[in-house]
């Protein structure tokens, strides 16, 4: 493998195939010379990829501050143990240069006396931030918001705030800077070319922006991060009940909360749990899985009643059991497909009742009109294959009335779970298709029953 250019297009194997074999000839100058080369996400995959015998001789080739930048890059298992492989003294000083959000995100999943351990231990300044943060409820503004933004006064004027920002480069660069009164309180927005184009002598006052679209310290997570999106910033204001200026949410942070709040919706949907992942132990994940199924169990019993209470109507007319499958699971397919809509249009917002009666009737309709479809369909297809146009007509009305119920079950569970504050992501697609898989055979079954005598 030619080795001279680190530039060239490796994959991560061949980088670290090379790392390896510069750590064990202890040619440090071709491992800086490619590992410098590294973004932080590629140098975690070379670590986890690491000889497990060579990882600690390659971890104390690096300084604090890289090494932060790829702990940032790893889960938490994958933290823990790169943590486990410094030491606690290296270990406070990764975690010290770790970005405050990332680092807060790591904190709250420890065990509460290993979190005080490593808090005690650093330094007062960073630990005083980090409790400060964690004091506000799990997935709210608060719990996400960092302290890397930059602040001006109103007072001051255009030349002093350009000075002051020039001096806190090492604070990434925004397009907007925050204007705070001598209480700390938000009470501006000033872009910095508005401050570079200004007189030197204007005020600050009089080139922000009053009106600040803001997050409070207790808004839920998921409604700040919509708020982001909404209106395209790249950071996020947070203030406390005192409109005191606490920190910023950044985008780099929604996209984490997008993507951890989509996960955890899917899971839910799924009747599983948001903490089962890859690296779940089996006997973990079976205790986090099995109460939903033992419940969807039960419930799924009382299907096999409504079959046994109708058992004379099946025995009468067999050809009635070909299209309960197909009966029940297009049920439950509408049904999963309304409780998608709803979940996915629930996050962030906040439904009036107009808004929810409006979504009511277009589900309706949209039922309505799949009901028609498919029942049509249906009826010709069960009259060519058992030759009777009235079983084919009552297997069509059957599927038209089950579509429409099982969208509006989908649609209606949802919006109740969410009016009585419960996550409307519980309602899952294992509970829509059995409570569907009820409704639709007792339908299906009792107008079978009715008709029972013309189909004789």
């Amino acid at each position: 493998m030619n080795r001279s250019h680190p530039k060239k297009d490796f994959s991560v194997e061949e980088i670290t195939e090379l790392l390896v074999q510069f750590v064990q000839t202890q040619n440090l100058t071709e491992f800086y010379k490619w590992a410098k080369e590294l973004h932080p996400y590629d140098l975690s995959l070379v670590y986890k990829k690491f000889p497990e015998q060579e990882t600690k001789r390659f971890l104390l080739l690096f300084k604090p501050d890289v090494l932060a930048d790829m702990a940032e890059a790893l889960t938490l298992h994958e933290q823990v143990h790169l943590f486990e492989q410094l030491g606690p003294e290296r270990t406070l000083e990764v975690m010290q240069q770790m970005d405050k959000s990332d680092l807060i995100r790591f904190m709250h999943d420890l065990p509460l006396q290993r979190r005080e351990e490593l808090l005690s231990n650093m330094n007062l300044d960073h630990s005083a931030i980090i409790r400060s943060v964690l004091n506000y409820p799990p997935e709210t503004a608060g719990r996400i918001m960092t302290d890397r933004y930059r602040t001006l006064l109103s007072h001051e004027t255009a030349k002093e705030a350009l000075r002051e920002s020039q001096a806190t480069l090492h604070i990434p660069a925004t397009s907007y800077l925050y204007v705070t009164d001598d209480e700390g309180k938000l009470v501006g927005v000033v872009s910095y070319q508005s401050l570079a184009q200004a007189d030197d002598n204007t005020k600050v006052e009089e080139l922000m922006t009053r009106r600040v679209i803001h997050a409070t310290v207790d808004m839920d997570q998921e409604e700040a991060a919509q708020l982001l999106q909404r209106y395209e910033f790249m950071a996020l204001p947070v203030v406390d009940e005192n409109r005191r200026l606490c920190g910023v949410i950044q985008m780099d942070d929604v996209i984490d909360i997008i993507m951890d709040e989509a996960s955890e919706d899917i899971a839910k949907m799924g009747g599983g749990s948001k903490d089962i992942d890859f690296d779940t132990k089996p006997l973990v994940a079976v205790r986090r899985r099995l109460p939903w199924l033992i419940l969807l169990l039960f419930i799924g019993l009382i299907s096999g009643s409504i079959v046994d209470f109708f058992e004379d109507t099946l025995n009468q007319v067999v050809a009635l059991a070909f299209f309960m499958p197909m009966i029940a699971g297009m049920t439950g397919n509408t049904g999963t497909q309304s409780l998608a809509v709803v979940v996915r249009g629930l996050i962030g917002r906040k439904l009036d009742k107009a808004t929810v009666l409006a979504l009511i009737g277009r589900e309706i309709k949209v039922g309505t009109m799949i009901g028609l479809v498919c029942g049509l369909l249906i009826t010709v297809i069960a009259y060519f294959w058992q030759g009777d146009w009235l079983l084919g007509a009552i297997i069509g009305v059957s599927l038209f009335f089950t579509l429409v119920i099982g969208t509006l079950t989908g649609t209606c569970i949802p919006l109740l779970l969410s009016r009585f504050k419960v996550d409307p992501a519980v309602a899952s697609g294992p509970l829509i298709t059995t409570l569907n898989d009820i409704l639709s055979l007792f339908i299906y079954f009792g107008i079978a029953t009715r008709f029972l005598d013309a189909l004789m």
